[in-house]
């Protein structure tokens, strides 16, 4: 399949070595709003084509699926010029800036009957499935609480702070420990509480955020822009914890019992990367003629846009495009 990368930003970087060691992918074309920086990528990062305009890219016939790898703020509209050209599309986390555009770009996906999948990379890893089986063989018996976190010292970017390229820890990391405690606690919120630092920018910082769910459990996540966190997601059961180690990569699983005994570990498959996930399930399916991703479909990216909507507007953080 010929790929083309739309964007030319540092997950471009961590894609493209997971794309060559991939069988039947062929890395075609990369495209940014210069042809000159595009140029500059295509030579760095072995693609065979350089456009210097995204349109150029969207109207290329041999382009198979378009990877968007752009700020959040940018999401919407490229998807968009994709879908309108037919092709397929796989977009970077978050979806898009709020709900209102997921769900247009669901309504338009469905009309021109093109594939389109969140890039949300743990959603598609095998340790997905890991942890949820050990959850459900009752190991740890009734679990109540959920806890995750995520962190970076990335205040210096400026796709970070910029409230015009949607930035914030929210639609960045926060998303990592949201869906965390949706696949493995599931969907059914009764209500969400939150605590927000904000930036002298004026998006956030760092946050606390936790989820009551209709069946009493908890899930306490916390999330930030400003230092290295551990990224562990830990479940609190009758008969133990289990620790994952990086729920923005999971590495192993470990289960505890009640006097802090291991009693189970479990390391993840050997990946290239866990990029390598999203693109092959799309490939399958796009062969298959389908048009979402079981893995991430469209409802649940609508549903976690719905989810970090309802706790900006807590917050008051409305991003200048909403504004108009």
């Amino acid at each position: 399949m010929k790929i083309g990368v739309l964007g030319t930003g540092g997950i471009v970087k961590a894609i493209v070595p997971t794309l060559k060691r991939l069988e039947k992918v062929q890395c075609h074309a990369i495209a940014s709003r210069t042809a000159e920086r595009a140029k500059q990528a295509a030579e760095e990062y072995g693609f065979a084509k350089a456009y210097g305009s995204y349109e150029e890219l969207a109207a290329d016939p041999e382009v198979e699926l378009v990877y968007i790898a752009t700020p959040h703020s940018c999401h919407y509209e490229e998807m968009k010029l994709c879908i309108s050209h037919g092709k397929p599309v796989l977009c970077e986390k978050a979806f898009t800036m709020n709900s209102g555009q997921a769900k247009e770009i669901k309504e338009l996906a469905a009309k021109e009957g093109v594939f389109t999948a969140e890039a949300i990379w743990t959603r598609y890893m095998p340790s997905r499935k890991l942890i949820q089986e050990i959850l459900e063989s009752g190991i740890i018996g009734k679990v109540s609480t959920l806890t995750a976190n995520l962190s970076y010292p990335i205040s210096g970017k400026p796709r970070i702070v910029e409230p015009e390229l949607a930035g914030g820890a929210l639609l960045d990391v926060g998303v990592y420990g949201l869906n965390f405690a949706v696949m493995h606690f599931g969907g059914e919120i009764e209500r969400v509480e939150s605590s927000v630092q904000f930036t002298d920018t004026g998006v956030d910082g760092m946050e606390s955020i936790t989820l009551f769910y209709k069946d009493g459990r908890m899930a306490v996540l916390t999330h930030g822009i400003y230092g290295r966190s551990d990224r562990k997601g830990i479940f609190y059961g009758e008969k133990g914890y289990i620790v994952v180690e990086n729920i923005n990569n999971p590495r192993s699983i470990s289960v505890f019992d009640t006097d802090d005994r291991l009693v189970r570990h479990v390391d993840v498959p050997e990946q290239i990367s866990g990029y390598e996930y999203e693109f092959l399930e799309c490939m399958e399916r796009i062969g298959k003629g389908e048009t979402e991703s079981c893995s991430m479909p469209l409802e649940d990216s609508i549903f976690m846009m719905e989810l970090m909507d309802s706790i900006r507007r807590d917050w008051g953080l409305v991003y200048p495009q909403e504004r108009k």
